[in-house]
């Protein structure tokens, strides 16, 4: 349902441009659609059909993705293969993927300023969350904190601001902007507030543990690419034993903000298991 809506989006661009042939390339190598899906299933916590939700689901799927696109340059992660395939920049150019980039996020705002099943009020509340998660006060904010910690000894609370604005916010946007969609009360959108800041840190610090332990077949890239980049990440400060009872620890902190909400039996609860086991 989310890769219809995301074809349907991009068909409103030009087929025939190497610029929309890009934006596209990206979708088309795959994704779990974490964060649309964490959406999705917040908003259906409070409401059953999920058409509102859709398009701010696969707006928020194109930030995620232009995200992406920018890690792999050479200039960032410098990454050759992203899910089993080569990655934009290599299979076009590094302007094309900057620019491919570049168009994914701001058409992202443009698909939810038209988006005739919001209200103006939530087209307003919803862009200016969006903006503030991804931008300079979150993701960016966070990526060049990443990149400022390499080859530097960080201490665990300086990782986790990081993780908190680099992954962490695009994931709380899906959750507490799914349930705002939803009409859930007050109340629940702040412990799902709460829930989603461990989730974040739950998602990122197994992905850090399946640098080490994953199989590179199911990851589809290297893994050990912390280490040759000088990350700073979780088995390297508390050790791999460590990483995992601090994910414990967030995992539980996750499932007891979420007991307080109407959504604790929701699908909520089963992605918190998945992201916890995953294993790519």
């Amino acid at each position: 349902m989310i890769n219809k809506r995301i074809e349907h989006q991009m068909n409103q661009l030009n087929k025939a441009s190497r610029l929309q042939k890009s934006m596209l390339y990206s979708f088309h190598a795959g994704g779990k659609r974490l964060r649309p899906i964490l959406l999705l299933a917040s908003y259906e916590a409070y409401q059953d059909n999920v058409e509102k939700a859709m398009v701010v689901a696969t707006a928020l799927e194109m930030i995620h993705t232009y995200s992406l696109i920018h890690d792999d340059l050479p200039a960032m992660d410098d990454d050759d293969l992203r899910r089993g395939q080569p990655t934009n920049h290599k299979v076009f150019d590094e302007a094309t993927a900057i620019l491919a980039g570049d168009a994914l996020l701001t058409y992202s705002f443009e698909c939810i300023s038209n988006d005739p099943l919001l209200s103006y009020e939530e087209k307003i509340k919803l862009i200016q969350w969006l903006s503030k998660a991804s931008g300079p006060k979150g993701m960016v904010a966070g990526q060049m904190l990443d990149l400022q910690a390499e080859k530097k000894v960080v201490t665990l609370k300086e990782l986790e601001d990081i993780h908190i604005l680099k992954t962490g916010q695009l994931i709380q946007f899906a959750i507490v902007a799914g349930a705002f969609l939803g009409d859930a009360p007050d109340k629940d959108l702040t412990y799902l507030k709460e829930y989603s800041y461990y989730l974040g840190l739950i998602f990122q610090i197994q992905d850090d543990i399946l640098d080490i332990t994953g199989d590179e077949d199911k990851m589809g890239k290297p893994t050990g690419s912390d280490e040759d980049n000088k990350k700073s990440t979780y088995p390297q400060i508390l050790g791999l034993e460590g990483a995992l009872k601090q994910k414990n620890e967030y995992v539980h902190k996750a499932k007891s903000a979420l007991s307080k909400t109407k959504a604790s039996e929701s699908y909520l609860h089963a992605l918190t298991e998945y992201l916890t086991e995953r294993d790519h």
